[in-house]
């Protein structure tokens, strides 16, 4: 099995060395550095091939969201931080997780496993196809060898039902054969949110929000325990804006 080969980018020795400790506990992630600032793991970057960086936000020199944003084909992202105000920046910039310090094991687990989902290549992945005509954005599933076109402002969730998704809308439920991540590698990230490995929300059909669940017309959602610290900074900078 290839092992995802990982760089730390860390400027506290503690912090550092924790997520060496956690990397090497973990059968598929290979730990292969660690770089004490930005510019540090850009030079590493040129001469290595990394596939996932455990990046602080707090860096000398190049600031967290400055390395990312100067990356042209950047590693899967991993925010290692003890700010929990940078989540929605982070979000937007398509990390894989944004871990809060002290970070757990368990906690730590649940952002690597965020990593195999991401894994399945294009080619085997259903036949979806996104559109947009001013704001009738949709996208297409395959149903019964037909071609169901769903209109993304209509969509309240989607959910996950083994090797099947559920879409949501307020007149219909659509099940179809495709792996929730999948629809989620294409959606618009300002329109929808993951929130538990079974869920993903339309942030405008949210209602109200507890730390345990979402409300999202009569329908009560969780919270995933791995997904919580970004899904409640994602939303609490949404309503405070």
């Amino acid at each position: 099995m290839e092992k995802y080969r990982c760089l730390v980018v860390e400027d506290e020795p503690l912090a550092a060395e924790i997520l060496e400790d956690y990397i090497k506990q973990i059968s598929f992630l290979e730990f292969k550095a660690i770089a004490k600032n930005g510019l540090e793991a850009l030079d590493f970057l040129k001469g290595d091939h990394i596939d996932v960086v455990f990046l602080d936000i707090h860096l000398p020199k190049l600031k967290g969201l400055d390395f990312i944003k100067s990356l042209k084909l950047p590693p899967q992202i991993i925010i290692t931080t003890a700010f929990r105000e940078y989540a929605l920046d982070g979000y937007e910039l398509n990390v894989v997780d944004y871990l809060l310090k002290p970070i757990s094991f368990q906690r730590f687990i649940g952002a690597v496993n965020k990593l195999k989902q991401l894994e399945m290549p294009i080619s085997q992945m259903g036949t979806i196809a996104t559109s947009s005509n001013g704001e009738e954005q949709f996208f297409l599933i395959n149903i019964n060898k037909k071609k169901i076109k769903i209109y993304l402002n209509e969509v309240l969730f989607i959910e996950s039902k083994k090797e099947y998704i559920s879409v949501v809308t307020a007149s219909n439920v659509y099940l179809a054969k495709y792996q929730l991540a999948d629809i989620e590698a294409q959606l618009d990230k300002f329109l929808f949110i993951r929130i538990h490995r079974s869920f993903i929300v339309a942030r405008k059909k949210i209602r109200a929000f507890t730390a345990s669940e979402v409300e999202i017309c009569e329908h009560k959602i969780p919270i995933g325990r791995s997904y919580k610290e970004l899904v409640l900074a994602v939303l609490e900078s949404k309503t405070s804006r």
